[in-house]
């Protein structure tokens, strides 16, 4: 049997030309449009005094950033958050000491926080600390968080279901990188393992944050009665796989070895999220909004170059990790010219975008 893929890798290290941190700006968007969404769910649905009691001797609120990567669309989110904390706190007009922030940066281990935390602004007015390790698994003692924050970190499985690559197993997907034309076994072993990971984030933040503390996901989803091959998201991975199998037709790379590896990205539905937060059964569904952007879709950009670079400042991890490093540009350069030659980019009736969604949740009273 053909080895599995592990953990999800973090996005791109480092400051340079294929890096997250320079090519972070459609998800830069997502989270400023986002800002709005978060400051009327201060407004109106945290609870100073239930989530910081009067009679508590801190006075530190506490937020999370969850999946943060190393640009700087956390410490956007973290600021927009403190912000509207501070003036949910001012219009209390109760007699109160002044709030201070913690905040805590969480990525898996090999995360860049060294470029993270040289994005900090000198003037940030909180605590900051890094927190390495993986959402899925608790990461703080329990009821310690006020607000837990995660934009476009939880569109992924955390690792390939090992059917995928067994050679003997109905949900064996050869020919595929994806679950997009698969075989029905394969799409459900995506989406098994897509609700082990979910519920496991949702019972960890369960622990850890207070009753009536908030949680805002941003979250990519398939839209509603819109199949994966419909949707440029999977078109455009589709390109990928064709690259690949040429370059396996070449020899610059196995044919065995193309098989076995599996993107990790899945897009849930939004039925799908909300069923899996009422399973949990400890969060309240505050609100759900889709994300509205300017240019009306996550993927629609005309620029060839500026999509490359997106998806492999997001990609080159895994990829490395199961192909090692030599096929990497050659690569990238093969998705690019197949990406302009099929004018994806172009054909907005024939494909769909994923939408992208706004979560709410509330912490039930313990």
């Amino acid at each position: 049997m053909a080895s599995v893929s592990t953990l999800m890798r973090p996005m791109k290290e480092g400051d340079g030309h294929y890096s997250y941190n320079r090519n972070s700006l459609l998800q830069r968007e997502g989270v400023e449009i986002a800002k709005v969404l978060i400051k009327d769910a201060i407004a109106g649905r945290l609870d100073l005094e239930q989530v910081i009691p009067s009679s508590s001797p801190s006075r530190a609120f506490t937020i999370a950033d969850l999946g943060c990567s190393c640009g700087p669309n956390a410490t956007i989110a973290v600021q927009n958050i403190i912000e509207c904390v501070k003036h949910k706190h001012q219009s209390y007009s109760l007699n109160q000491g002044s709030l201070e922030f913690q905040v805590f940066f969480n990525d898996l281990p090999s995360n860049d926080f060294n470029t993270l935390f040289k994005s900090l602004p000198l003037d940030s007015q909180y605590w900051a600390s890094g927190v390495p390790g993986s959402f899925l698994g608790r990461l703080f003692p329990k009821a310690s968080l006020h607000f837990v924050h995660a934009s476009y970190a939880l569109h992924f499985v955390s690792i390939i279901p090992k059917e995928l690559v067994d050679e003997n197993s109905p949900a064996y997907n050869k020919g595929r990188i994806s679950y997009n034309k698969s075989q029905k076994e394969a799409v459900e072993a995506y989406s098994a393992q897509y609700r082990r990971d979910m519920e496991a984030f949702l019972s960890s933040r369960a622990e850890e944050l207070v009753a009536g503390g908030l949680m805002a996901l941003l979250i990519p989803c398939l839209p509603d009665g819109v199949p994966p091959a419909k949707c440029s998201s999977f078109a455009t991975i589709d390109l990928l796989e064709a690259s690949l199998f040429d370059m396996a037709e070449l020899g610059l790379v196995s044919e065995a070895k193309v098989d076995s590896f599996n993107m990790t990205k899945y897009h849930p539905t939004q039925w799908e999220l909300e069923a899996l937060v009422k399973e949990n059964g400890c969060f309240n569904i505050e609100r759900i909004e889709a994300i509205v952007r300017p240019g009306d879709g996550l993927e629609k950009i005309s620029d060839i170059n500026m999509v490359i670079l997106h998806l492999r400042a997001i990609w080159e991890g895994l990829i490395k990790q199961h192909f090692g490093d030599d096929i990497v540009d050659e690569l990238f350069h093969r998705w690019s010219q197949k990406i302009a030659e099929s004018s994806l980019l172009l054909r907005q009736v024939e494909y769909k975008h994923v939408t992208e969604l706004f979560f709410l949740l509330k912490r039930n009273m313990a």
